[in-house]
């Protein structure tokens, strides 16, 4: 793919990833406007050189590609078509990435609403965590047509170092995405719960977890969050509630086309219940503290 000269880029949503994404654009060069209803993330871009608003709007009235990392379908759809939202806004064919997990019916019919408005849809959840969308390590599960994904090709590799262009089924990254983070939440739960078992029966939980890392049990998702729950670090990187949500939307997902697994659902129960326990807006390595309790 030949070089691109870097265009005007909005970033609708600074949280964890999308600040990230932004941050990674703003050091390789890339002109950015974000937009977030949080004023404080908005002065933490604004000083590494991004142009900051509150509205969506406003963040997209030069940007040639918009990339949404808000949380969830209403806030996509606040975000995209709500008062003074991207549809309104954005010059004539530019580009909006679409990269919460959401349903596929969701991303469908989001992507079908931004036509009218001369804007084309890319379907682009995202995966790997802040620490990774900062470095461009991160993944990307794109399906648009590919004419649109050549366009965009370079903003696409900025962002990913692991790219995925999956056909141009609008709605297929996002079942991507749920079969990757059901995947993700059952080993999570499984790394949690030996995890749990190990401490019950007198094992030292740091040892047991190299053993475990060395050995056929070992999961990516599974290392990550249980070292650092470990060490004591409860930082929030993926709060739980996400999760929650994914795994929800895949069984649903599952439901859709008569799929019955045995696992989804209880996983998909299992994070619920820690929700309810008030631990939605923490790390989702806290899964292994509260089965340990629980236990």
């Amino acid at each position: 793919m030949e070089p691109v000269a870097p265009y005007p880029v909005a970033v609708v949503g600074a949280g964890n990833m999308g600040g990230a994404m932004a941050q990674r654009l703003l050091t390789l060069g890339w002109p950015v406007e974000v937009c977030d209803v949080d004023a404080a993330r908005r002065a933490v871009l604004q000083a590494a050189g991004a142009g900051a608003h509150a509205l969506p709007a406003a963040a997209v009235r030069s940007a040639r590609a918009c990339v949404v990392a808000v949380v969830d379908a209403a806030q996509t759809e606040t975000a995209l078509f709500g008062p003074q939202g991207v549809a309104q806004a954005m010059p004539l064919g530019g580009v909006v990435l679409l990269c919460p997990t959401l349903a596929p019916v969701d991303v469908e019919g989001l992507a079908r609403r931004l036509v009218p408005h001369g804007l084309h849809a890319v379907d682009a959840p995202m995966s790997g965590g802040p620490t990774r969308a900062l470095d461009g390590s991160m993944s990307l599960m794109v399906a648009c047509p590919r004419a649109v994904f050549d366009r965009y090709g370079a903003l696409l590799q900025a962002l990913a170092g692991r790219l995925f262009w999956l056909g141009e089924r609008i709605g297929d990254g996002a079942r991507t995405k749920l079969v990757n983070n059901l995947a993700a939440a059952i080993n999570l739960a499984a790394a949690a719960e030996v995890m749990a078992l190990a401490r019950r029966l007198g094992l030292d939980a740091a040892q047991t977890l190299t053993v475990i890392e060395q050995s056929s049990g070992q999961s990516w998702i599974g290392s990550d969050r249980l070292r650092r729950s470990l060490a004591g670090d409860h930082q929030p990187r993926a709060h739980l509630s996400l999760l929650q949500k994914d795994t929800r939307l895949a069984v649903q997902a599952a439901d859709s086309v008569g799929f019955q697994g045995a696992l989804g659902p209880v996983v998909r129960d299992l994070f619920a219940q820690a929700a309810a326990a008030g631990l939605a807006g923490q790390d989702d390595a806290v899964l292994y503290d509260w089965l340990s309790r629980r236990s």
